[in-house]
């Protein structure tokens, strides 16, 4: 039996309760899980800390918008992600997971999750209607930005040391893209 008989119904559907029991780190998008194994490689991580860092100075004064590190953001019942970073405005983020759609989330690439992260993660977020995704490219030290304009992602351009003013409702940041190319 070649792989033309296999059917979508035939897979296994995974959702937030399952999902919930299981060890490690994993996401499910539309009910199909990733392994979110290995961890992050250092130059990941590395931006991924300066992102954080960045984002939390700019929005310490903002007492509504929140910068997050990876937490489960459960879009509906079979699609739970975990960006790796995040700004959320309101006061209600939940308990076990998020429970409010980001403002902005920045997903840094890598071989084994950029195909994810550009196809997938694109379409959920600008179906959910997150207003900016970053994805960031460690590679070639750029971020290419999309807003979010009459539920179509626009791409505003690539980043690697300018700025990019994110208008997240409640409050504007300018981002430095510049800070999180530096060396460490």
């Amino acid at each position: 039996m070649g792989l033309a008989a296999l059917k979508i119904e035939d897979l296994p559907h995974y959702t937030y309760d399952d999902y919930a029991q299981w060890e490690g780190r994993w996401e499910i998008i539309h009910g199909v899980p990733y392994a979110m194994t290995p961890a992050p490689n250092i130059k990941h991580q590395q931006i991924s800390h300066k992102i954080a860092v960045q984002l939390g100075n700019l929005l310490k004064n903002c007492p509504y918008c929140h910068a997050l590190l990876p937490v489960d953001l459960k879009i509906d019942e079979d699609t739970v992600v975990q960006p790796d970073n995040l700004v959320v405005c309101g006061q209600d983020l939940g308990d076990k997971f998020l429970a409010i759609i980001p403002v902005l989330v920045f997903e840094i690439l890598s071989a084994s999750t950029s195909r994810k992260d550009r196809m997938l993660k694109y379409r959920l977020y600008q179906a959910a209607g997150v207003k900016y995704y970053c994805m960031v490219n460690p590679e070639t030290n750029s971020a290419e930005v999309f807003e979010l304009v009459n539920q179509k992602y626009e791409e505003q351009k690539d980043f690697q040391g300018n700025k990019m003013v994110f208008d997240l409702g409640h409050c504007s940041i300018a981002f430095d893209f510049g800070e999180v190319f530096d060396s460490p």
